[in-house]
């Protein structure tokens, strides 16, 4: 038995949880429109660049949800993963999470995503450990601040090896799946590293690096 870690967006599912929930502020009417789309996808072109702040993302695309409840976002969180992220899952992901719990491993997801979205997205995938961007709550409402380090770049490694702590658990003989080069920093920690769909840079490192190179779908 090992650990099977997974990023989420663009490895578990063909697209980006964050960027499709920005989008459904502005169908719910909590974010304005053009304006913010437009500035979301400039910072998510800075995260393929490997030039982002997470900082910066986090604290303009968690603006909307100011004084808004826990309760609130999660009621309109739950459709949102059914009806948009549910029809983007991989089936080739599905079946590597099946493989991996056949074989007894214990499963990670991962994601530089925040953890309201993530852990829902994790449940329709019945995983129960998740380690996300973790958001500020004041009175059972949201802040519009994050909490802690966040799981982006080498922030993943320092969460992970914090979790590893806590739960007893190691890293021997563990795979991580991920489609980015941002996620360098784990890819090289891990036993067994799996590159899936994976952008330019990230590909040319995994072929110096002999790297088994997945195609999912």
């Amino acid at each position: 038995m090992a650990l099977a870690i997974f990023d989420l967006d663009e490895t578990l599912i063909g697209g980006d949880c964050a960027s499709l929930w920005a989008r459904e502020m502005v169908e719910l009417d909590w974010a304005d429109g053009d304006s913010f789309i437009a500035r979301e996808q400039e910072l998510m072109r800075q995260y393929s660049a490997g030039e982002l702040a997470m900082e910066d993302y986090m604290a303009f695309t968690l603006s909307p949800l100011v004084g808004r409840t826990v309760e609130e976002v999660a009621h309109v969180v739950e459709p949102f993963v059914e009806d948009v992220i549910e029809p983007i899952f991989y089936s080739a992901a599905t079946r590597c999470l099946a493989n991996h719990r056949a074989a007894g491993d214990r499963i990670l997801i991962i994601s530089a995503s925040a953890h309201f979205l993530v852990s829902a997205i994790a449940a329709r995938l019945k995983v129960e450990d998740v380690l996300a961007i973790d958001i500020e709550e004041q009175h059972a409402t949201y802040s519009g601040r994050t909490r802690g380090v966040l799981t982006y770049r080498e922030g993943k490694v320092s969460r992970l090896q914090a979790w590893l702590e806590e739960q007893g658990e190691s890293l021997d003989g563990a795979y991580f799946y991920s489609d980015s080069h941002n996620d360098l920093p784990l890819l090289q920690v891990v036993a067994k590293p799996h590159v899936v769909n994976p952008d330019p840079s990230l590909r040319r490192h995994a072929e110096q690096a002999g790297w088994p190179i997945l195609d999912w779908r």
